[in-house]
This record gives C-alpha cells, sequence and structure tokens, in this order.
C-alpha cells in the first residue's frame, strides 16, 4: 500500500514538475516580431525592431477600461518617476502602453488618456494604437503582439474587454524577460528592482 501511495505520489510531482518546466520553457522562449509596425500619440510609425538598445516595459489597456487599466497606468507614472531618479529611463528602458481597442482609441484619445496621468508626450514612453482606415489589419498586428506574450483578450460584444492581467519586460532583442501583475497587484518596487538587475 504504501508502495503504491510513493508511485501516485512520485507521478503527481513529475507531472507538477513538468507543467511548471513547460510554462517557463514557453515564456523564457517568448518573443515580439521585430518586424510589427503600429501607430503612437502622435500618429508616428513605431517599430519594435527598430532600436535594440533598451529594455521595453509593456501594458496593455484600453482607455474605457473602468479598474485595472488605469490603475496600472498610474504605478507605472510613479515608477518612471523612480527610474528617471536612477537615470535609467530613457537611456536604458521605455515604457510601451498598447491599446486593445484601437477602433475607439485614437492617437487623439490616447493623448488625452496620458495628459489624464500627467505624463509627457516623448519617445521614452509611446502609447500605440492601429491606424483607423486600416483597422482589421491593425487588430491583428495587436494581437500578435499580445499572443507573442501569451497576452489575451477579448470583446464580449459590449466594449468592455476581458482580458488577462499582466504586464511585461522585454530585453532589447523583444525577447521576455518577467512578467508583473497590473492593476493593485503592480508592485512598484519589485518591478524597479527586476528593471536594476537587467539593467546591472
Amino acid at each position: 500500500m504504501k508502495k503504491i501511495y510513493l508511485i501516485c505520489s512520485l507521478a503527481i510531482f513529475i507531472g507538477i514538475a513538468a507543467g511548471i518546466s513547460y510554462f517557463l520553457i514557453r515564456d523564457a522562449n517568448t518573443k515580439i516580431p521585430g518586424n510589427v509596425t503600429l501607430i503612437n500619440q502622435n500618429g508616428d510609425q513605431y517599430i519594435f525592431g527598430k532600436d535594440p538598445t533598451k529594455l521595453k516595459l509593456i501594458e496593455f489597456i484600453y482607455t474605457h477600461c473602468p479598474d485595472v487599466c488605469p490603475t496600472t497606468t498610474q504605478k507605472m507614472a510613479a515608477l518612471k518617476k523612480d527610474l528617471e531618479k536612477s537615470g535609467v529611463f530613457g537611456e536604458d528602458i521605455e515604457f510601451i502602453t498598447i491599446t486593445i481597442d484601437p477602433y475607439r482609441d485614437t492617437p487623439e484619445v490616447l493623448s488625452n488618456y496620458m495628459k489624464g496621468f500627467g505624463i509627457e508626450n516623448s519617445k521614452d514612453w509611446v502609447f500605440l494604437t492601429g491606424d483607423k482606415q486600416n483597422i482589421k489589419n491593425e487588430q491583428k498586428k495587436i494581437r500578435e503582439i499580445g499572443e507573442a506574450l501569451q497576452f489575451q483578450y477579448k470583446d464580449p460584444g459590449n466594449g468592455q474587454f476581458v482580458h488577462t492581467t499582466f504586464t511585461y519586460l522585454i530585453d532589447e532583442n523583444n525577447k521576455f524577460v518577467a512578467k508583473f501583475p497590473m492593476g493593485d497587484g503592480f508592485n512598484r518596487e519589485e518591478v524597479k528592482n527586476k528593471i536594476m538587475d537587467k539593467i546591472n
């Protein structure tokens, strides 16, 4: 009887270990394609593979989000100030906010969203959307980025998106480094420490 319990326990342990290993390997191999292009809050083109010199902290939002998105953006704005004091923001890391609702979130809407959080318009924190004239193709590109990071989202039909609640740190080559909870779970100090460890 003891042998059966031991065998069952070992099988469960191996199964759990295999599952954990799968997700670790999957995340480690995650990479955003460098040829994906979107447009920023100024209507200018942004190419993910253009600048292989900086880390990137990526958040996905939609401006009509009532809770987790604005909370995350607010916490990232505070983190930005911390990283500016450390002299690394803009030099070693940039922030990228990508809307999952490019039809409503035009460059003008994103610019106003930024102003609401006191975020200055600069190349070091870009807010990305798609070209409304080619919206179906732009939605595919945003989904391609999301799927590369295992970020899932869906519009159930009422404009209130259901989505994964993670932000992502990627390296200079657009490869996954780490992910952090959005909203109230976004720990500014933890994220800063991970960024500084990666820079140093």
